[in-house]
């Protein structure tokens, strides 16, 4: 890891920083993080807790002078993402984050950064850590499993805080406040099927659809963004098609929040088409590149010869699969009829795996209306049910509505102008943030959401702008010094 990193200001923020991306901390393996993060409360001598799921909670005292204001929750999330270049040899369980600066951003070797949400948790530790900076009480919430189901938001019992105000440091632009986000459930779709043995007049080749730049399946599901996914799909029903491709295997995405980079496919085709096959899957291929050169420059589709594989799918569920996938809706669904250029609801087909005699599709709806959520929900079911998939759905999290009536949100508007000499972009966003969920067992506090720029969240080209995090810092400081007293709330 680049000591330059620590030299950058706040070296406060970007030393905790440098060491909370020493400490490996995939969702749902979050163990040494919390050691870590508990260690680092206890070193302090601050009050320190591990509920029953994972989170944990460091209290600190006023500063002097600072008793009278409305005790503060400070909340962010120990988790990020995984994702890796394909070319990349890294070890999420085993590494820490190689960073490096480049120009005015700092950024990862290979693999996602971490500044989702690492620079949330760094900013509360180096305040927690501070002797000069002026503040109320903290209630200091690190909480898990944020990018993988939220299970720590959800599992966080009432009685725990007393805070009265709650600022989610896991925004993603920095002239932005958070108000409210999107709910989501994950839709998966199951079954098996026979596998029949490959004729021998047929041969194997791989089709890898590749060089996708990703990303955040809310954030950025608007922007036109290929899916791997969706793309594989449309050769393999063009080869069915055309030269009787068969499928043996395939193997698309990864994480269900991340808009799909990558997806191989072993197949077998008949042998006597092979040359026109070769000649017109790279046609189709040229076509499909150049329909999205503008936003996927890079991606890449290879055809190359394999061994033949010895099983392929049955042909009539093929044919169902392929079909359901064309149709099943990937990206926007539905844009906000009352908040400006806000996605409403969306569906990212996030993984899709066939092998051996198993299906699975797994899916990411989201939508900050609770019954557009559900007819997005039903139209996939009803999609994937006709191909004879049993469809579950899990880890269903509500939607945080707006309060444009907030107090905190009044101070936030009014310091962002002051510091900046602009108006701040009052906005909800169509990812999914923790605040609906934890207000559901504190429905009293008053939430807001605000972070630094923060761009390719969720994919190796994650990056974190120096100066906005100087920005940011600045901001944090002067809210900690504003903080409403507990009779005015």
């Amino acid at each position: 890891m680049s000591q330059e990193i620590r030299q950058l200001e706040p070296k406060a923020l970007w030393n905790k920083f440098a060491d909370l991306n020493a400490v490996p901390r995939p969702s749902k393996k979050e163990a040494r993080v919390i050691a870590f993060i508990k260690n680092f409360g206890k070193t302090l001598h601050l009050e320190t807790l591990e509920d029953q799921v994972g989170n944990v909670i460091i209290k600190k005292p006023a500063t002097a002078g600072m008793e009278h204001k409305t005790t503060l929750v400070m909340q962010s999330h120990l988790d990020m993402v995984h994702q890796k270049n394909n070319d990349t040899i890294f070890n999420f369980d085993t590494q820490g984050i190689d960073m490096y600066i480049d120009g005015d951003w700092v950024k990862a070797k290979g693999t996602t950064l971490g500044a989702d949400n690492g620079l949330g948790v760094a900013t509360i530790m180096a305040i927690l850590e501070s002797t000069t900076i002026a503040h109320p009480t903290i209630e200091a919430l690190f909480t898990i499993d944020e990018e993988t189901g939220m299970t720590g938001a959800m599992g966080l019992k009432p009685g725990l805080l007393t805070g009265g105000i709650l600022l989610n440091l896991d925004t993603e632009e920095d002239n932005e406040i958070g108000v409210g986000c999107a709910g989501g459930i994950d839709v998966t779709a199951k079954r098996t099927y026979q596998q029949e043995e490959t004729p021998e007049f047929k041969i194997g080749y791989n089709i890898t659809v590749k060089g996708l730049q990703g990303g955040h399946s809310g954030m950025q599901i608007h922007e036109g963004l290929g899916n791997a996914n969706k793309i594989m799909n449309r050769l393999l029903f063009d080869g069915f098609e055309n030269f009787g491709l068969r499928i043996s295997k395939i193997n698309g995405g990864s994480l269900r929040n991340a808009i799909p980079r990558e997806s191989e496919a072993l197949v077998a085709i008949d042998a006597i088409h092979e040359n026109k096959f070769t000649t017109a899957i790279q046609e189709f291929a040229n076509q499909i590149k150049q329909e999205l050169k503008t936003m996927e420059p890079d991606l890449e589709i290879e055809v190359s010869k394999s061994e033949t594989p010895l099983q392929i799918m049955d042909l009539g569920i093929q044919e169902g699969f392929t079909r359901a996938l064309y149709a099943a809706c990937n990206g926007v669904y539905r844009m906000s009829a009352d908040i400006p250029d806000l996605v409403e609801t969306s569906n990212n087909i996030a993984r899709v795996i066939v092998e051996d005699g198993h299906i699975e599709i797994a899916c990411l709806t989201r939508s900050s209306v609770e019954s557009a959520k559900w007819d997005l929900v039903n139209t996939l079911r009803a999609t994937f049910e006709l191909t004879g998939c049993e469809v579950e759905t899990s880890g269903d999290y509500p939607g945080w509505t707006p309060n444009m009536d907030s107090p905190i949100l009044k101070v936030l508007t009014k310091l962002y102008k002051k510091l900046n000499n602009q108006e701040a972009h009052v906005a909800a966003c169509h990812a999914g943030l923790e605040c609906g969920i934890l207000g559901t067992n504190y429905p009293n506090m008053d939430m807001i959401s605000f972070g630094p720029n923060i761009k390719g969240a969720h994919s190796p080209d994650e990056r974190a702008q120096i100066s906005s995090v100087q920005k940011f810092w600045k901001f944090v400081l002067e809210i900690l010094k504003n903080i409403p007293d507990q009779k005015t709330l």
